[in-house]
């Protein structure tokens, strides 16, 4: 192995080429950090031809699978990390990047085309960093295709669970059927199951596998958050690895966010005010400097706690003097039930059922507080994104919010939030109306403020853990 560790990432989601969510930031940002280290990444990832905006990408070239034909694009991240596009029109020139109803063939076709870019590229990867179920076969596929071809045969996978909620399950004579390759397709061959379980198949292949935060790596492990392989995930514990995301500090930075009407820093402060008033403005509601402005950017799904946020509104908006903005889209249910929620409260809700990422940023700048009253949350970048610029997170401890936020009322000196531990309408009321109650102490509440914009959860210290879990697994793969 090579000193200079060669590291291709594979995602289905890659900021600035498409983003549905958090898996388009780490991808985007992680082989930055990385390559700050020395390491030689790159990155693959389909070209959703409809949502890609970024222009002047260049033809590398073409090849056939038995999955498709592909075209080759290149472009870059930053000037040491390339991104090589993988384009096919019937499949990946669609309006979204997921929920369509041939998501197999897509992923697989993708999937497949992660080996034939290192390979046209004459360039052999250490390390296939897969991530979630999208490239999840990727692992398996490769121990399957070093037993034929040399090329592969000194390559090691990782594969990061973003999310375990998602597995990728389909009628096992459906995979095989979308495969149309022997040596590919003999995995499940052999199998007698009806389901293939894309997911499973690459925890059971994988040299290691990462989740986002350290809680969540244990929280999988349980018969609770363990989505149906919380046993795998105690058979594989010694190769399992909680690594919590980390945020581009270049790019998510409230001093020169282009979004924000009035740019500041923690020497600054006093300018966060100007985007307060500018998101009551855009959202409708009065401009009030004095109430605190709770902001939620989220997915509207239970996982993300919008039960209990929902029965906690009523009491949540007229026990205390409060404005409170929710940005998202999401499970129809709660575009249904939340719609007449601003008509009912004037003044004190706005909701903008839209993905709107100028909106998004104008609320973790100009908010007070940001909720996350999640069910479950394996890293959760929302938080991350609220200190950064001085908003002060609400949030259910779980998964990656108990690495991330401290609670102020149980740690005064050390506290950069405020948490709750039942998943209750009651428990998260109460954590709100700690944080109203600390919010009119103009002094604590700076402080809270500063903690947040001084603390540093940027990509370094992650991508430094992750360079030392690659080099453990090829030492242990013997490559």
């Amino acid at each position: 192995m090579a000193d200079r560790l060669k590291i291709l990432l594979a995602s289905a989601e890659v900021v600035p080429f498409s983003k549905v969510g958090g898996l388009a930031d780490v991808a985007g940002a992680l082989p930055k950090a990385l390559a700050e280290l020395g390491l030689d990444v790159r990155v693959v990832t389909p070209n959703h031809m409809r949502q890609n905006k970024v222009s002047g990408l260049t033809p590398v070239g073409s090849f056939s699978t038995p999955m498709g034909e592909v075209n080759l694009r290149a472009a870059s991240l930053n000037e040491h990390v390339p991104v090589y596009l993988v384009e096919n029109s019937r499949y990946f020139d669609r309006p979204g990047i997921y929920s369509e109803d041939d998501d197999l063939e897509r992923y697989l076709l993708f999937s497949r085309a992660v080996f034939e870019v290192p390979k046209s590229l004459g360039w052999q990867p250490d390390i296939y960093h897969c991530n979630d179920w999208h490239t999840a076969i990727v692992p398996l596929w490769l121990k399957a295709l070093a037993k034929v071809d040399p090329f592969y045969a000194r390559s090691a996978s990782i594969l990061t669970v973003h999310n375990l909620a998602y597995q990728g399950v389909y009628e096992r004579e459906r995979v095989l059927r979308a495969i149309r390759e022997d040596v590919l397709a003999a995995p499940f061959s052999a199998s007698n199951e009806h389901l293939a379980n894309l997911m499973r198949e690459g925890l059971r292949s994988a040299d290691a596998i990462t989740t986002v935060s350290k809680r969540y790596a244990q929280e999988i492990q349980t018969r609770e958050y363990g989505e149906g392989l919380d046993y795998l995930m105690r058979e594989r514990k010694d190769r399992l690895f909680g690594i919590i995301n980390g945020l581009d500090y270049e790019e998510l930075n409230p001093a020169t966010d282009r979004h924000l009407v009035s740019n500041y820093d923690v020497s600054s402060i006093e300018r966060k005010a100007d985007n307060k008033a500018a998101l009551q403005r855009r959202v409708g509601l009065p401009e009030r400097p004095g109430v605190p402005v709770i902001g939620m950017v989220s997915r509207l799904a239970d996982q993300k706690g919008l039960d209990i946020l929902q029965s906690a509104l009523h009491d949540l908006v007229t026990r205390s003097e409060l404005q409170l903005v929710i940005l998202g889209t999401g499970e129809q249910k709660y575009h249904d039930s939340l719609k007449d929620v601003p008509s009912r409260y004037p003044g004190k809700v706005a909701i903008v059922f839209a993905f709107d990422a100028a909106l998004a940023q104008l609320i973790y700048a100009g908010s007070d507080m940001f909720i996350m009253p999640s069910r479950f949350e394996p890293c959760g970048l929302g938080q991350l994104m609220a200190l950064r610029y001085g908003t002060i997170p609400v949030v259910r401890h779980t998964g990656g919010l108990v690495d991330t936020i401290t609670d102020y009322n149980s740690n005064p000196q050390s506290g950069n939030g405020f948490a709750f531990t039942d998943y209750s309408p009651q428990a998260l009321l109460n954590a709100v109306e700690r944080a109203v109650t600390a919010y009119r102490s103009r002094d604590e509440w700076r402080k809270l403020i500063v903690r947040g914009m001084e603390s540093d959860f940027s990509w370094d210290n992650s991508a430094r853990q992750y360079e030392e879990m690659y080099r453990r697994i090829m030492t242990s793969v013997g490559a």
